[in-house]
Formats: C-alpha cells, structure tokens, sequence
C-alpha cells in the first residue's frame, strides 16, 4: 500500500513539473508572439506616417550612434561601400579635364561675360536633346551677353562641339569643359567627402551616383569662379543679370514664408560663406539612399538654420521667380486650349510669367515624357524665347 502511495506520489510530482515546464514554455511563446506582432504593427504604423508626411520639408535629425571599431567598420561596412564599376570613371579626370581651371578662367576673361552661367550634364552626349538645346537657347535669347560652361565629360567631345556649333557659330558664348574634380573641390569640404567615397569609407548608396555629384559640383564651381548654376530644364524668360545670391523658393506657406528652396537655380558670388555650408553639409550629412537629401533639401536645411542668425547676405526669391508651377501641375502647361476658357487662362498665364518670372523650371524628370502641343504654354515659350528655333519649326510641322 505504502509503495503504492509512493509510485502515486512520484507520478504526481512528475506530471506537476511537466505542466509548470509547460506553462513557462506557453508564456514565453506568447510573449515573442505580443512582440513580433508589436514591431510589425510599429513598423506599419511608421510606413504610414512616413507615407503622410513624404511631402513635407524633411528635417535632419541626430540619433545615437553605436562605436565601432576601425577593423569592425573595414569589416562590416567595406563590402557595401564600393563604388559601382561603370561609375569608376566619373572620378577619374580626362586628358581635358587636368587643364580645366585654366580653360574656365580664359574663357571667362576672354569673353568679357555679364552672367557667368554653369550647367552640368553626366549623362551620355547622345542624351543631349533638342529640349536641352532650347534651354540654351533661352538663354541667350534673355541674356544674350552671358557665358554658358556646361560641364560634362561626355559634352566636351567631337559630338557636343557639334551639338553646340549652330550657337556658337553665332557668336554666343557657351562650351563644355571635363571638370577635374579633384582640383574643383580642393580646399573645401567636397574634397574629403571626394577621398571618402573613392577609397569606399563613405557608401555611395543606391541614388546614382552621377546625381548627387551633379549637386555637388554645381556648389564648388559657383564657390570657385562665382555666377549662376541652373539645370538643364529650364526655360529663360528675361535677364537675370540684376540678380546677386539668391535662391528659389520652390513653395511657400499661406503666410508667404517659404516652406521649401530648391537648387535648380543658384546665383551667388565667388567664394561666397553660404555655398561654403553648404558643401559642409553635403559631407557631413550625406545620405546616397534618400532623394533630394543632398540636393533641394540640403540648401532648405541649411538655409533653415542660417535664416535664424541673419549672418549672411542672401535673398530667397518667391516660388514665381523661378518655379511658377509645381511639378504636379506641370502637365497642364504642355497642353493646348481645347476652348475659349482654356485659351484665355493660357493668355493670362503667358502674361504672368511675362512679368514675374525669370525662368520656368520644366520638371524634366516629370515633363519629359510629355508632348509639347502647338499652342499650349510651353509652345508659345518656345516660339517666343528660340534663337536657333528648329523646336519651334517642328511643332508647327
């Protein structure tokens, strides 16, 4: 009997253990089950936001940073720090390129130039279209004593001197020069960041690179020789040669203070401690992974912070100036009036953007698939600011 009692009590003492073993086991599964669920929900709820807010002027915000050691960095982050093979040769001067400063500085004091105007262009020559051209027409239809450098690698070739010569043949000034990076961003804060991203201790990202070295060159070239930047996709509307460091407001709140700038346009002088910054803070913020974060939200950033000391002598310019219409709407200005309401607004529009407004930014990366209609706002343009005007021949063809 007493055995029994004993087998019995065993057995109790057993399935007790088991079922508390079991009840631990049931609370930790459960428990991993509330957290995932929780960082699932959490990372939901912070895609959403980040979705909401995506429009809104970004912010540049610090966050604690983890210590590594040199070995573990070489270790860790090398591998996805290399710069990608076919990108290899935008860092590498040309034969043309080691005599670049030279052949800015004589062009430019040959020429006698009111503007000295900057563009650059990474991309293949053959990419240099007619929409490109106008923009140079443009240009010197509104400025017709500036100096245009366009610089470009690929432009400054056999093929780009064709694709200019109808301007230059007619006397206007405009070239395209290989910029030797090494030497354009000696001396400033672009140099390091230069160093960093060849020897792969700083990741380029997934952004092409030739994108944020386009924003970058801009920068040091208005910092080195002084004048305006403005890319490629603009229409010219009237002489700018008034203008003295500026930049664009690309939106504005219902108070009128701006909310966003941008860097399709820059107009500052020589050495001038603002372009300074804002080199400083392409290299020490730079992002490869995030649009627009080295580029239109780096000079909104920037300027954010010094608009609050009042220490440097600059103008931001209202949303007209240069970007009279947002990239959402743009579409609406390649079309031509289908009735009497659509004709009068585009007779309205063209006499707005007459008087108040030095350049319309096309939103090339938006626009260009867009056909330019024959009596839509960008046509009347063309035919009202062409030099060379074989864009304006073929949409009346």
């Amino acid at each position: 009997m007493f055995d029994s009692l004993r087998l019995s009590s065993v057995k109790l003492n057993i399935f007790s253990t088991l079922t508390f073993a079991l009840i631990i086991l049931v609370i930790i599964f459960a428990d991993s089950i509330i957290s995932n669920v929780s960082l699932h929900f959490d990372a939901f709820e912070n895609a959403s936001n980040s979705h909401h807010h995506h429009h809104q002027l970004q912010t540049h915000q610090t966050v604690p940073q983890l210590k590594i050691t040199a070995s573990e960095k070489e270790r860790v982050l090398q591998p996805d720090n290399k710069i990608k093979p076919e990108e290899l040769g935008l860092l590498e001067p040309s034969d043309l390129a080691t005599r670049f400063d030279s052949r800015v500085r004589e062009f430019f004091s040959r020429n006698q130039c009111e503007v000295q105007v900057f563009m650059t262009w990474i991309s293949p020559v053959d990419s240099f279209g007619e929409r490109e051209f106008f923009g140079l027409e443009s240009l010197f239809h509104t400025n017709p004593t500036s100096c245009m450098i366009i610089l470009s690698k690929t432009m400054d070739s056999t093929q780009g001197k064709t694709i200019l010569q109808p301007l230059i043949s007619r006397g206007f000034r405009v070239r395209a020069m290989s910029p030797d990076l090494w030497a354009l961003f000696s001396n400033t804060p672009a140099e390091g960041w230069l160093n960093d991203i060849k020897n792969g201790n700083k990741d380029p990202g997934e952004i092409p690179l030739a994108q944020n070295l386009s924003n970058l060159i801009r920068l040091a070239a208005l910092y080195k020789y002084g004048g305006v930047y403005l890319d490629t996709d603009f229409i010219l509307l009237k002489d700018f040669s008034g203008l003295r460091n500026a930049i664009g407001a690309q939106s504005i709140d219902v108070n009128g203070n701006w909310t966003r700038l941008n860097n399709a346009v820059l107009i500052f002088d020589k050495n001038h401690p603002l372009v300074y910054m804002f080199m400083e803070e392409f290299a020490s913020t730079f992002d490869g992974n995030r649009w627009g974060h080295n580029g239109p939200y780096l000079v909104s950033r920037v300027v954010n912070r010094v608009a609050e000391t009042g220490q440097f002598n600059f103008t931001v310019l209202p949303p007209m100036a240069f970007y009279p219409v947002d990239w959402t709407r743009v579409a609406g200005f390649f079309v031509r009036p289908r009735d009497q309401i659509g004709a009068r607004w585009v007779e309205a529009k063209i006499r707005q953007l007459s008087g108040e407004t030095y350049g319309l930014h096309l939103w090339n990366k938006q626009s260009s698939r867009f056909k330019i209609e024959e009596g839509s706002i960008i046509g009347r343009l063309i035919s009202d600011h062409c030099v060379i005007c074989s864009m304006r021949n073929s949409l009346s063809s």
